[in-house]
């Protein structure tokens, strides 16, 4: 088993992996910048290093600094969490050439995903469902691009081959727009990304997002988990998920899910991974796929009782799976809403002192979060302060609970978009389930010009 482990993240990721270590026994080192040195697993670590001040380019993209705190600590392994560098191609290669192991895929691999072009190469020879596209970045030729455009079939999404997290893309609908589109998602790809290389793929235009989480131990082993249906979203940002996706048969399950059990084996993969998929008309067409531990983990767990983070740890340790597919049953029903500190209706960041802090409770809830009464959130990094998630028996059930849940979370001094989640779980649509990407936006939008509620 691994002795000490640095954990390159903070807020509730961070806390979420400290416990998994001291579950294991491993001991564990909380990096963090200035502005988060009274981050509650800062105090719970077993040591703590300070990397740098509250920017995240000079504190936890910073890979020097991390890598130093490996070393002054004496530590065998770094885990990355998910967002800042846990996807970071070059930062995994440098934890690995530096004689730290690297609790996630291979750097290669981080690298083949993480250009989506060369992924969605691998994966149509692995024999994964890609949305029909240009099957190769876009080059300068005006006519070349229009004949693509026209074989695929308008709408077409123009999309950058080093994007993520909802940028780097934009639809067109027509072919007079075409050639401006991808001019302008070339500049802003190269100036957000480093990387001006774009692709192009038909736009379905009511999909929904059905995602399958699967584990790898690197030595030709892997299973999957099921999936997430995460729908509900709002800018190509997710804001409730829950596991299983309503509608998806055991057949498809089963079907999707080899599927990308066998790209795994294909590709080498190792440690905990997600394929995302567009849902529609019965189909899969594959997007993308994250080379890390996502925020939604926690329905997958509930609805598996199998521990994620403790799964990567052990792999990482150079453990074989000890889990067969045949081990992995769904049951009942799990759902995950974000909790930001923003204003639920004009979705501003909302930094402050948390005044008073009450965490909900009864069966089937729980709670990742990391804040507590004092704890001031700050202006520096992403707004999500908190997960709550709830499981039942069933989809009703799990609605019911979280309604529960959500009445009884207070969080005072601050601003969050705990009144927007209530509003989703009582919206008619998604009491239905099956929603596509794009009904929480239009939801929204019809409250804001009508003044009426999403209810």
């Amino acid at each position: 088993m691994l002795d000490k482990v640095v954990i390159a993240n903070r807020g509730e990721i961070a806390l979420r992996i400290l416990r998994a270590c001291h579950a294991l026994g491993i001991r564990t080192v909380a990096v963090h910048s200035t502005v988060d040195r009274n981050l509650k697993h800062v105090a719970m670590a077993d040591e703590s290093v300070c990397i740098g001040p509250a920017p995240s380019t000079e504190s936890y993209l910073n890979m020097a600094s991390i890598i130093a705190a490996a070393e002054v600590t004496d530590a065998q392994a770094i885990h990355p969490g998910y967002g800042f560098l846990s996807e970071n191609a070059d930062f995994a290669e440098r934890v690995e050439q530096s004689g730290f192991i690297f609790i996630g895929p291979k750097a290669d691999t981080i690298r083949l995903m993480g250009d989506k072009v060369e992924a969605i190469r691998a994966m149509k020879d692995a024999g994964v469902p890609c949305v029909p596209g240009s099957g190769g970045p876009l080059g300068d030729d005006n006519a070349t691009n229009i004949k693509i455009a026209r074989e695929i079939g308008y709408p077409i999404i123009v999309k950058a081959a080093g994007g993520g997290g909802g940028r780097g893309m934009r639809v067109v609908h027509t072919e007079a727009h075409l050639n401006a589109a991808i001019q302008t998602t070339k500049s802003e790809a190269k100036a957000a990304f480093g990387n001006d290389m774009v692709y192009m793929e038909k736009f379905l235009e009511n999909p929904r997002h059905v995602e399958i989480q699967v584990l790898a131990d690197g030595q030709g082993n892997a299973i999957h988990l099921g999936e997430r249906d995460c729908s509900m979203q709002r800018r190509h940002q997710k804001v409730v998920e829950e596991a299983p996706a309503p509608g998806i048969s055991l057949e498809q399950r089963a079907e999707i899910g080899k599927v990308c059990v066998e790209a795994c084996i294909r590709i080498g993969y190792r440690g905990a991974g997600t394929f995302e998929f567009l849902y529609e008309n019965g189909r899969f067409y594959f997007i993308e796929m994250n080379t890390r531990i996502q925020v939604e983990h926690p329905v997958t767990e509930l609805v598996t009782g199998i521990d994620l983070v403790r799964e990567q740890l052990m792999i990482a340790a150079g453990h074989k799976l000890s889990i067969k597919q045949s081990d992995v049953v769904l049951s009942g029903h799990a759902i995950e809403c974000r909790i930001n500190a923003e204003d639920p209706d004009s979705f501003l960041p909302s930094p402050g002192l948390i005044q008073h802090f009450h965490a909900p409770g009864g069966p089937g809830v729980r709670v990742d979060s990391h804040i507590y009464e004092g704890y001031r959130v700050p202006a520096n990094y992403d707004s999500m302060i908190g997960k709550l998630i709830v499981h039942g028996p069933d989809r009703d059930t799990a609605i019911a609970r979280m309604r529960v849940a959500l009445s009884e979370m207070v969080v005072d001094g601050i601003k969050t978009n705990i009144p927007l989640q209530q509003r989703i779980l009582s919206d008619a649509g998604f009491q239905q389930g099956g929603m596509n990407i794009h009904y929480l936006e239009k939801r929204l939008k019809e409250q804001k010009e009508k003044s009426i509620s999403i209810v």
